[in-house]
């Protein structure tokens, strides 16, 4: 079993959760632990299915094929990751929908009491969920695990948006809070060439 792939999608997957802690952070917005795992369910459901479907999909294609292919779709996944990131950096244009939330999370507080309840944390939860979605795909493909790297998935998720509230006075407003959409795309890239070459 690839460990190393399985622990790497869980926390690749979960960049933007991190992200997301630190911008509530910085406006001390506070995520309960029901509303954290609300996210963390929604993201671990979409993440299975997906990793399910390309592991399904992988059954029916030669071993080395699938492996092959896997790894080079978590490659072009990564690199759109990075491309996009990239364009929002150079061109802030209005966004709307669901996924503008990964690029202004304090709208999912909707009333404004500084607190992201459970109901307001699903709307945030289904835009990180697709995310994990997209790569969960290319991870089934590779013949990962679907139930071990849910659950990373899943572990990942709770922590990254504990810890990204804990520290968002602190890191939110440096260089460092404004990378983690690239080196997300830069680890799937990384997993991918990994599974591809190992």
């Amino acid at each position: 079993m690839h460990w190393f792939s399985i622990i790497g999608i869980g926390i690749a997957a979960n960049l933007d959760n991190l992200g997301i802690g630190l911008s509530f952070g910085a406006r001390s917005t506070r995520v309960p632990l029901i509303s954290n795992f609300v996210i963390a369910i929604l993201s671990m459901i979409a993440s299975y299915t997906s990793i399910a479907l390309g592991d399904v999909i992988s059954q029916y294609i030669p071993g080395e094929i699938t492996n092959w292919g896997g790894g080079a779709f978590l490659v072009i996944i990564g690199l759109f990751a990075i491309k996009a990131d990239l364009k929002n950096s150079s061109n802030q244009h209005r966004q709307n929908g669901i996924t503008s939330l990964l690029h202004s999370p304090n709208k999912a507080d909707r009333d404004g009491d500084k607190v992201i309840s459970w109901r307001e944390s699903l709307t945030l939860g289904i835009a990180l969920a697709l995310n994990c979605a997209v790569g969960g795909f290319g991870a089934g493909m590779t013949g990962l695990s679907p139930v071990m790297t849910t659950i990373s998935i899943g572990i990942f998720s709770l922590l990254t948006i504990h810890i990204g509230v804990r520290a968002g006075q602190q890191l939110a407003r440096t260089w460092l809070g404004k990378w983690f959409n690239r080196i997300g795309g830069i680890f799937i890239v990384l997993i991918g060439l990994y599974e591809v070459f190992v």
